[in-house]
């Protein structure tokens, strides 16, 4: 991968999260990319580094024999007929559900991973595919975003909700959590509004917030990962905390220093960061083990 200056890099940055949170178009990226890089071949090398790539390496293979697998699941949301991915420890109790709420990019590879990743920590890790109303997640990632742009919120949060409160339902002793990422991390924050005492834990990595004025409603162990770079989120997320912590509710937070959105999506070569990423997985799953064990 190409070095780049730290400073041009972080502009390079922050043009391409314009380009795919405030829906831009990819021809006004590439004259941007191209402007500040120098030539269209480093501004496509900026983009590739930046982009998320369905070719790289998962970190728990997708035929993982410690784990059962349902890649084509139709999922229990009490709404219609919601697809997902759903990955389970073999030979051991599940330690309880987490439902794992896909990027903007939809249900793909790295979600999937990242499902495969919670089972292991011995969860049934529930994926689902939250365009499956319109269509299911395309392989285009572009067209995936304009998907999640168009998509029906409140039906979305309904879908998300009905799913914990089928697994919460499973027995006396189920419980359920949330967990997710970007656009997932924003859903996750209204998931836990929405469904209240069905959960028992909710992860937010990244995720814009709701109203100040929703945090008295919050019932739910919320945990949040913020990025110190990424100062689109931070303009609601630091009054989500501050506001949270003031209503007294069960909220840790937590911001990592000197790196981007999306600093835990591995495929993202000049977004991933193994520290803070491996950090705040750490603290994920502690949280998840402390709420969802039984």
């Amino acid at each position: 991968m190409t070095d780049f200056d730290p400073a041009l890099r972080d502009d390079a940055v922050r043009l391409y999260d314009a380009y795919t949170h405030d829906h831009r178009d990819r021809r006004t990226l590439l004259r941007q990319m191209t402007a500040l890089a120098g030539s269209a071949a480093a501004a496509e090398a900026l983009i590739l580094g930046i982009a998320a790539t369905p070719a790289a390496a998962a970190i728990v293979p997708a035929d993982d024999q410690r784990l059962r697998i349902d890649a084509h699941a139709t999922l229990p949301d009490g709404q219609g007929t919601l697809k997902g991915y759903v990955a389970a420890p073999r030979g051991a109790r599940p330690r309880g559900t987490v439902i794992v709420i896909h990027e903007n990019r939809g249900l793909n590879a790295h979600i999937e991973d990242v499902a495969r990743r919670v089972a292991l920590a011995g969860f049934v890790a529930v994926a689902p595919d939250l365009l499956t109303d319109q269509g299911g997640t395309p392989a285009d990632e572009d067209r995936a975003r304009a998907l999640i742009a168009a998509a029906d919120l409140e039906r979305v949060v309904a879908e998300t909700v009905g799913l914990a409160r089928h697994y919460a339902a499973a027995g006396p002793r189920a419980r359920v959590g949330v967990i997710g990422f970007c656009w997932g991390g924003a859903l996750v924050n209204r998931v836990a509004l929405a469904a209240g005492p069905v959960l028992s834990a909710a992860v937010s990595y990244y995720g814009p917030a709701p109203a100040v004025s929703e945090a008295p409603k919050l019932t739910v162990p919320l945990m949040l990962h913020y990025a110190g770079k990424d100062a689109r989120v931070a303009q609601t997320g630091e009054p989500w905390v501050a506001a949270l912590k003031a209503a007294g509710k069960p909220v840790e937070a937590f911001t990592y220093p000197g790196v981007d959105h999306a600093f835990n999506n591995d495929t993202s070569a000049q977004r991933y960061d193994k520290a803070a990423a491996d950090l705040a997985w750490g603290r994920t799953i502690a949280f998840l083990h402390r709420h969802l064990d039984h």
